[in-house]
């Protein structure tokens, strides 16, 4: 697994000091949080601040998070499981959607604790979809990110009260994914959300995804990141191979796009698009496995395969 490689070679987290002598089992708690909102609206971000490692992957496009991602965090007796979930989905009622947004209605009805990330002072219908979501049994924080570009305070005052009456949030957290101190703050806050149990994973785990699953990732956020908006969401990744021989990986990828047009602006001119994608993706595969990686990358058009439920499970969404 890739949360045990990146612990035994120093790339995770520092061990924190308690770990070396772990608490008794009846001391330890241990629970699921939710990190839910609107598309792009910085859960990936929070969720590597968090864990202190790159789980998830982000970019400036919506709908970059696809997949229920979790990542763990152990800080003395407790150990925090962070679910990252997809944008829930209103523009489009593909079948693609159609599963995120049953991955993101999984999440909240199967966790100890919910963080609903909304921007300060901002709440329109994306939002208010997400948040009738939100089941009444299941504690809920209303965490107002980015509110370090807020140069009025006064004026959150207004719209904290509107959205208590939105919903009857056991907390608000002011603070940025960037801000180191805002982080360990809400550390604290959720620690007491989290039921007295035994951990479910191991104290130094990262994520319960596997390398495959990194690697499309990986490869996907720099598909993403290089051509901007000019690519449709619908753009996915399946790895066709990976295979480890000592310390190198072989991998084997193919993008699948949906239009001729989408597969040439991936391609590039004379090849130098996807040449800077893979060259970006490998040297992360290569920082995060500790060895050499070979990657080949395809491009393949397969029409349709948003709107197409069986091809979408095929291509590993739940």
């Amino acid at each position: 697994m890739l949360a045990q490689a990146l612990s035994s070679r120093g790339a995770a987290v520092p061990a924190e000091p308690a770990l070396a002598s772990l608490p008794p089992v009846g001391e330890q708690r241990c629970g699921l949080i939710a990190i839910v909102g609107k598309p792009n609206v910085g859960k990936s971000t929070l969720l590597n601040a968090l864990v202190g490692q790159k789980v998830s992957i982000t970019s400036r496009k919506a709908q970059t998070t696809r997949h229920r991602i979790t990542g763990m965090r152990t800080r003395q007796a407790t150990q925090f499981i962070f679910v990252d979930t997809p944008g829930f989905q209103t523009r489009h009622g593909n079948a693609l959607n159609r599963s995120l947004n049953r991955t993101v209605v999984g999440a909240v009805n199967d966790v100890d604790l919910i963080v609903f990330v909304v921007e300060a002072g901002q709440f329109n219908l994306a939002d208010a979809k997400v948040l009738a979501l939100l089941p009444e049994k299941t504690p809920a924080i209303l965490l107002a990110n980015k509110f370090d570009l807020i140069h009025r305070r006064a004026e959150i005052a207004p719209w904290l009260r509107s959205m208590q009456e939105r919903h009857n949030f056991a907390e608000f957290v002011p603070m940025s994914a960037n801000n180191a101190k805002d982080i360990e703050r809400l550390f604290g806050i959720c620690e007491k959300y989290l039921p007295v149990q035994p951990w479910m994973y191991e104290a130094d785990a990262l994520t319960d995804r596997s390398d495959r699953f990194m690697a499309a990732e990986i490869i996907r956020e720099k598909l993403f990141r290089l051509t901007g908006d000019e690519l449709p969401y619908t753009s996915t990744v399946i790895i066709d191979k990976y295979e480890e021989e000592g310390n190198l990986r072989k991998v084997a990828a193919t993008i699948v796009v949906e239009r001729d047009g989408h597969k040439g602006m991936i391609i590039g001119e004379k090849g130098e698009k996807l040449k800077r994608i893979g060259t970006e993706a490998r040297h992360e595969l290569e920082t995060l496995t500790g060895g050499k990686v070979f990657l080949e990358i395809w491009v393949k058009v397969r029409s349709g395969w948003a709107d197409d439920e069986a091809r979408v499970k095929t291509f590993g969404y739940e």
